[in-house]
């Protein structure tokens, strides 16, 4: 359960992150984290579809991954959390320590497309995709064999960034057995689910 404290304390790390990218001009810099409403609906998610196996790719400063941790741990689950910038999951682990969730996290520091490649069939129950946009079409097909039937893929930036996001948004769109949808959430989420 979420408590007040625990609610509490994932603002002030929000705020935190907005007051540093707010100060900082390099980009590869910025912790460019999801919003808590954004943070809210991961939860929802994977709690709901009971998901245990979760990716993500884009970690930052493991704001995102928090919440998704939260859910990987009253599901019994675990999350793996990829991004290629280690000063990045340094700054993870050092949040998953201070809530307690370093157990329901692993951190991979990679470049996610060489991961994906090499990720068993059907190893996923709900993806989280927070990364460079132009490259998720070339892990679309990757994506597709590692959702497991019924799994969801929640996109973010789809209304933020429509352009980058639209290449993608287009090959999801006319892949057979894939339900998506954009909710008006943070900055836009594409809710897709694997309905094969």
């Amino acid at each position: 359960m979420l408590s007040p404290k625990l609610l509490a304390d994932l603002h002030s790390l929000w705020l935190e992150g907005e007051q540093h990218d707010a100060a900082t001009q390099e980009r590869r810099e910025r912790r460019l984290n999801i919003t808590p409403d954004t943070g809210h609906l991961l939860y929802q998610l994977a709690r709901s579809s009971q998901a245990r196996r979760i990716v993500e790719i884009g970690t930052s400063n493991g704001y995102s991954t928090l919440w998704l941790a939260l859910a990987a741990r009253a599901n019994q689950g675990l999350v793996q959390t990829l991004d290629i910038l280690a000063e990045k999951q340094r700054q993870a682990a050092a949040n998953l320590a201070r809530f307690d969730l370093s157990k329901q996290v692993e951190l991979i520091c990679t470049d996610a497309l060489a991961w994906l490649t090499d990720a068993p069939l059907y190893s996923a129950d709900l993806v989280f995709l927070d990364a460079e946009r132009t490259l998720y079409p070339a892990y679309w097909p990757h994506l597709q064999r590692i959702l497991s039937p019924g799994a969801l893929l929640v996109m973010d930036n789809a209304q933020s960034h429509p352009d980058e996001c639209r290449p993608f948004v287009t090959e999801v769109l006319a892949t057979p057995g894939y339900l998506a949808e954009t909710y008006a959430i943070g900055k836009g989420q594409l809710v897709i689910l694997k309905d094969c």
